[in-house]
């Protein structure tokens, strides 16, 4: 399990991670993304893979940042939008 700092992660704007993808492992770019929420936004990191949503929630632990594909959104265990909002 890698460390990753989310701070540093939405400072550079994108991050590559070791994702598993149909049995294979591989190296896929986040890219860091705002998401407007009324007046207010929150951060994520954003996927234009189909990634499996028990890796999802693993990536999103280890990252401690939202992340979205195009199948779908996973937030960091015990964690919601509302935790994210600035």
């Amino acid at each position: 399990m890698a460390v990753y700092d989310s701070n540093e992660i939405i400072k550079k704007g994108a991050v590559k991670i070791r994702v598993k993808r149909a049995g294979m492992l591989q190296m896929l770019e986040f890219k860091v993304k705002k998401i407007n929420v009324g007046k207010n936004y929150f951060i994520e990191l954003f996927c234009d893979r189909i990634i499996d949503m028990s890796e999802l929630l693993r990536i999103a632990d280890e990252v401690d940042l939202p992340i979205e594909t195009l199948n779908g959104r996973a937030f960091p265990k015990n964690k919601t939008i509302t935790d994210f909002i600035k």
